[in-house]
């Protein structure tokens, strides 16, 4: 009976859809193994692919326009002139080289802006940018005082940002610049860390130096200004400009706006009042084509009196901020300056 009990029962199980299956082969390990093993290589490719879009992301990045600290002291423009002269004295070939000194900035922040829209926004994020930086300066001024060269990889050579309590509150400013830019949706910021120069030679302007033998910045060449003060810089001005846009006819970069930061702002009625004849004469800039609507009629009135003030601004501090003070030995370090660099090139150095 068991037997006959057993034949039944498998024949029964012959008619059931599953008859056919190996049930051992269904849920042996190897099938699981295979399983994950799809799992990882699906896991490795989304890496991948993940990896390529940041990479591809970093290769689109290619930043075209940045925030600049001009420099206006004519303390440092003149002192890094006599650095200039004194480096083409000993080798001519690097005259090509050489930063313009109406190019003269500190670099606070570059971007990447690839319409006018965006560059109005960019316009705007300066304008959020610069109640931040008074609540950062709490209504002082931020001094900046230049001394000493260094370079980047003999590459590009540059007057050092001197140490002292004002790179706080500079790099500060720079960390809050990158915020309120990327908020506002902008690419900006490098991977680098923030390192405030004064960029006076690069060799990269001119390509063929290499061709020629000139693949570094020789130390020798600065060696008498290695420590030498050039000056200082107070901050009260920060200017959006393009990088491949034309320069001005001053030599400094094409400006989209710009931000008066501290005191000097609520002395420019009084600025305004004295050079009223000179801002009138001023050019407005280019028309454009089609009639403006309202919110580009603000735009730009408040462009053209934003940049009214700046000028103004600038030509006070020009008469002012380059007078030497009594005793401060500025002068007499700039000449010792200027006689160091020609006896070091009457000497072969």
């Amino acid at each position: 009976m068991s037997e006959e009990f057993e034949d039944n029962i498998m024949d029964s199980l012959i008619d059931m859809p599953f008859a056919t299956i190996d049930i051992k082969d269904d849920y042996e390990f190897t099938d699981v193994s295979q399983i994950n093993s799809k799992r990882s290589q699906e896991n490795e490719w989304n890496k991948k692919n993940e990896i390529k879009k940041k990479k591809k992301k970093l290769k689109d990045y290619q930043p075209n326009y940045f925030l600049s600290i001009p420099i206006t002291n004519k303390e440092i423009t003149s002192g890094i002139k006599i650095l200039q002269n004194a480096i083409i004295q000993q080798d001519n070939r690097l005259a090509k080289a050489m930063v313009g000194d109406g190019s003269f900035h500190v670099t606070l922040l570059v971007m990447q802006l690839l319409n006018e829209d965006q560059v109005n926004v960019g316009i705007d994020a300066l304008l959020d940018l610069k109640p931040l930086i008074e609540e950062i300066l709490q209504g002082k001024h931020l001094t900046l005082p230049f001394q000493g060269i260094d370079t980047f990889g003999n590459q590009i050579g540059f007057v050092k940002l001197a140490e002292g309590d004002h790179l706080n509150p500079l790099l500060e400013i720079a960390e809050t610049a990158k915020r309120t830019f990327q908020a506002k949706g902008i690419l900006a910021g490098e991977s680098r860390a923030f390192k405030p120069h004064l960029t006076f030679i690069k060799l990269s302007k001119a390509p063929w130096l290499r061709k020629r033998g000139v693949k570094k910045i020789d130390p020798d060449l600065y060696e008498k200004f290695i420590n030498h003060r050039f000056g200082e810089e107070i901050l009260y001005r920060i200017d959006l400009c393009s990088m491949l846009k034309k320069k001005q006819s001053n030599g400094y970069y094409h400006c989209e706006s710009s931000v008066v930061i501290g005191e000097l702002e609520s002395q420019s009625s009084a600025v305004l009042q004295r050079y009223s004849k000179d801002i009138a004469n001023w050019p407005c800039g280019e028309k454009s084509g089609g009639e403006p609507d309202d919110a580009e009629l603000v735009r730009l009135s408040k462009r053209l009196v934003e940049n009214a003030v700046l000028k103004a601004v600038q030509q006070y501090l020009e008469e002012t901020q380059n007078k030497n003070k009594p005793g401060d030995g500025s002068t007499t370090q700039t000449e010792e300056a200027e006689r160091n660099g020609q006896d070091g090139h009457s000497n072969g150095q």
